[in-house]
């Protein structure tokens, strides 16, 4: 029987961030571990609380990733500020395609909402986004791989809840440290935990029959699905051969660059 690995669990709870955690101690490359204190994650700052951003000035985050888009940021605001710190907005697909969606979400209509999203299709959604990732922000993502790898660290990496754009960007990076799949998915499975998801914005008397239901429609995007993953692990192997040759031939992550990398984010 095949072992969960086990991922550590060194976050502090912060009051208006959800998901936040440090990567470090992950087993990667050539028996060594990605070190403590160089990749993090987590969702919005936008929310940070006064202590909040007190404890990520400690951090000596060198760069902060942004994977939210223009409909995400006008929702929940932009990044709390941190001295020092380069922000670097990258906005990567988002399952619910931004404004549009929440738009027909907000209009209520429901016979629309179970046409778009009943019976699977609100996972196949989200699958269908995670392979357009992989497949359609090669730049992005590669870009991303490059700045860690020359003077990005550390870094925090997110979008709205830390868990679709901001977990992929993650698994990425993982993948070119070395880190076997099973371990990057238990990491990404992670962010289902009560304290870490996203909370769904919901009026006060949106209680009834029908709210219930939305929300139940709704739910299969608030999740982190392992077949989410399992998705882009097999756009990269569909489309590249392997993750190795999406790193480099998709990502433009050459083997210079990539020991760099790994030099940057990897201890023995």
């Amino acid at each position: 029987m095949t072992q969960t690995p086990h991922v550590p669990s060194t976050e502090p709870e912060l009051a208006g961030v959800r998901n936040f955690r440090d990567l470090g101690g992950l087993p990667a490359a050539d028996g060594r571990r990605v070190r403590h204190g160089v990749l993090y994650r987590s969702g919005h700052l936008a929310h940070a609380t006064e202590e909040d951003a007190r404890f990520l000035g400690t951090l000596g985050l060198h760069t902060v990733f942004d994977f939210r888009n223009d409909a995400d940021i006008a929702l929940d605001g932009p990044d709390v500020e941190l001295t020092g710190v380069r922000n670097v907005n990258l906005p990567l697909n988002d399952p619910a395609h931004g404004a549009e969606f929440w738009n027909m979400v907000r209009a209520r209509n429901l016979a629309h909402l179970r046409s778009v999203l009943a019976d699977g299709r609100a996972a196949d959604r989200m699958a269908e986004t995670y392979r357009e990732v992989i497949t359609g922000r090669t730049a992005e993502l590669g870009h991303v791989l490059r700045s860690l790898a020359e003077d990005g660290v550390p870094a925090l990496m997110h979008c709205a809840a830390g868990k679709d754009r901001a977990g992929l960007s993650v698994a990425v990076t993982l993948l070119a440290l070395g880190v076997a799949r099973d371990v990057i998915e238990a990491d990404y499975l992670e962010s289902n935990a009560p304290h870490r998801r996203y909370r769904m914005r919901r009026a006060p008397e949106a209680t009834g029959p029908e709210d219930r239901e939305i929300a139940e429609l709704l739910s299969p995007m608030f999740e982190a699905r392992a077949t989410y993953l399992h998705a882009a692990f097999d756009e990269m192997d569909a489309t590249w051969g392997s993750a190795d040759r999406y790193l480099a031939d998709g990502l433009g992550l050459g083997p210079a660059a990539r020991r760099r990398l790994q030099d940057r984010l990897l201890a023995d």
